[in-house]
């Protein structure tokens, strides 16, 4: 093992080294630019055996991206927010013909107003492409899935696009320890990657064309089944990187403090660190809270989410992204998946929108008024609550004055 403290888009970089990627292709954007320089860094060393592609977009680069992945290299891309936007398009036509390949996107909300700071907004916009969606709650995750994510994506049940996600700054730029497996330990993790299928000039083939409505169908099933199959990849693969490294981050969720939790935070990504604190300061103060983090948010973890909350009192389920008009995503799907299963109370705290802080203190209160019956809405937007109160209590000392 080899230990590094970087931040986490170098040691994302280093991973990818690790994963013996063939092909990387990116456009730079704040806060993902780093990840790429490295990598950059790397190759021009001699330390990767790489073909970096640069473009004019990141539209192109998941073109590109397409492409090597088609003639069955392994393929590595990194981007963030308007970029993962650009995207758009290609993420659908990548997942639709079934190409394996991995892609980190740093989460940053989305403009405008132009903020470069984290919320997760760009991702779950695009949680209906067919990608699966991985998020990391600290450095050490970060490296560890990575590696993980090229393992589930080119595994024959499953042949789908993978993003790992993490949150902007928070982890992307702040330095923490992380410690990288030995190359030995990744081949053996890892073989080296053998196409399904690939664009072969002595084995013609036709991928992409039109298809008929009688055929379409089947095609987004086996998409679908793809990512029923993928559970119990994710899950292999946690397992036996585990049995490799002696690291283990969960497999679809990972749970803290659950085994007589009467009441749960829910959380995705660096929020889910801050819950973890939260959790501890309850238990001090003699509530029986737990953490549900959810680590794959496609494909959703059902199962995981019935068996681990069913038996609660009430959650709190934490978004950091809103769909307009409706609620935090997170929240629909978990509601979603414990229907019928559970007669656990589910509020919803939609909050750290552009970066603002999150405190685990603003966590304590929110669980505690619910385990008070205190709270009656379902949906709150908390640190806009604090934030007003900390702003009356400045005008009040400035009327004072």
């Amino acid at each position: 093992m080899s230990r590094m403290v970087d931040i986490a888009n170098h040691v994302a970089a280093h991973a990818v080294k690790l994963a013996r990627v063939g092909v990387v292709s990116a456009y730079p954007i704040t806060p993902q630019t780093q990840v790429i320089e490295e990598i950059s860094a790397l190759i021009d060393a001699g330390e990767m055996d790489c073909e970096y592609i640069p473009v004019e977009s990141e539209h192109s680069a998941m073109a590109a991206l397409i492409g090597a992945a088609a003639v069955g290299v392994r393929s590595f891309s990194a981007t963030s927010a308007h970029g993962l936007a650009y995207m758009h398009e290609l993420l659908h036509w990548a997942a639709g013909i079934r190409l394996p390949m991995v892609m980190v996107n740093v989460n940053r909300a989305m403009g405008p107003g132009w903020n470069i700071w984290c919320d997760h907004q760009d991702s779950i916009s695009q949680r209906d492409t067919g990608w699966i969606q991985l998020y990391c709650h600290s450095h050490q995750e970060v490296a560890d899935t990575v590696i993980q994510a090229f393992r589930i994506s080119e595994d024959p049940r499953v042949i789908l696009p993978v993003m790992v996600n993490y949150d902007a700054f928070v982890l992307s730029h702040s330095y923490m320890q992380a410690e990288l497996p030995e190359q030995e330990q990744v081949d053996r993790f890892l073989p080296p990657f053998r196409s399904a299928w690939r664009l072969d000039l002595d084995n013609p083939l036709t991928h992409g064309s039109v298809i008929y409505p009688n055929d379409y169908e089947e095609v987004r099933l086996s998409m679908h089944q793809a990512h029923d199959n993928a559970r119990r990849v994710i899950a292999e693969a946690a397992d036996e990187y585990r049995e490799i490294t002696g690291r283990y981050h969960g497999a679809l969720v990972d749970l803290y403090r659950m085994e007589d939790a009467e009441y749960a935070l829910v959380a995705m990504g660096s929020l889910a660190s801050e819950a973890r604190v939260a959790v501890d300061a309850l238990r001090e103060d003699g509530l029986a809270a737990g953490l549900l983090r959810v680590r794959s948010y496609r494909p959703f973890p059902r199962e995981e989410l019935a068996e681990g909350l069913g038996g609660l009192r009430a959650a709190l389920i934490i978004d950091r992204d809103i769909s307009f008009g409706m609620e935090g995503a997170l929240f629909s799907d978990c509601k979603a998946a414990l229907y019928g299963r559970s007669e656990a109370l589910l509020y919803n705290a939609v909050t750290g929108l552009g970066g603002r802080d999150v405190p685990y203190t603003v966590m304590v209160d929110e669980l505690k008024e619910i385990a008070a019956g205190k709270r009656r809405e379902p949906v709150s937007w908390p640190t806009v609550r604090l934030n007003r109160h900390h702003q009356d209590s400045r005008e009040g000392m400035q009327r004072c004055g």
